[in-house]
């Protein structure tokens, strides 16, 4: 638990940095920007609902979602939002640059922190297997149409895409990678069993 905390938090601190530097962000949070701009809300109020609804898309796929599903849903919004209130964004590009560097970092590190806890995925990811599962097309093209879906529709509602946007999308992985195999709990017991058992 307090490992799943730990990668909610810095997730949501990343968030909130890749926000402030006005860069570009990921599809999902261009998605949210953009309906900052159209209803007024707070950036975090909006990213709370669009979990909840995403959750609830669930149903009809028959996902069931961890109690790190619906922590996720609660926690990364208000953390990025006080962030959003705490650093202000910075005037100059080098700064902005490293803030996002910063923010994606974090991101990455969080993921791995918090999947690897082993509480259940992130309501987004659900969406992904779920439909996956229910249709049989391969995962990268279920999560690059969606993800192309809500970037397409964050950038028609004045969302914040940028080169930041870009970098999002090809290096989140490679950097999430290797941070989700040293937190995997999961994988780390299985290894401790198997060193005891070659010992005895």
């Amino acid at each position: 638990m307090p490992q799943l905390l730990a990668g909610l938090t810095l997730f949501g601190i990343g968030m909130g940095c890749m926000v402030q530097a006005s860069v570009g962000v990921s599809p999902w949070d261009v998605l949210a920007t953009g309906l900052v701009n159209v209803t007024g809300l707070e950036f975090g109020v909006i990213t709370v609902l669009v979990g909840v609804a995403v959750l609830l898309l669930w149903i009809p796929l028959r996902e069931k979602p961890g109690i790190g599903t619906l922590l996720n849903v609660l926690m990364l919004g208000p953390v990025a939002q006080l962030v959003i209130w705490l650093v202000p964004s910075p005037e100059n590009l080098l700064l902005r640059s490293l803030l996002f560097a910063l923010g994606l970092s974090l991101v990455a590190l969080g993921s791995g922190l918090y999947i690897g806890a082993q509480f259940g995925p992130g309501p987004r990811d659900g969406i992904m297997t779920g439909v996956h599962r229910i249709t049989g097309w391969p995962v990268w093209a279920v999560r690059t149409g969606i993800e192309v879906s809500v970037l397409l529709i964050g950038w028609m509602l004045g969302g914040n895409v940028g080169v930041g946007t870009l970098a999002f999308a090809l290096l989140i992985g490679p950097l999430a990678a290797p941070a989700m195999r040293w937190f995997d709990l999961r994988q780390r017991i299985l290894d401790e069993i198997a060193r005891r058992e070659n010992e005895q």
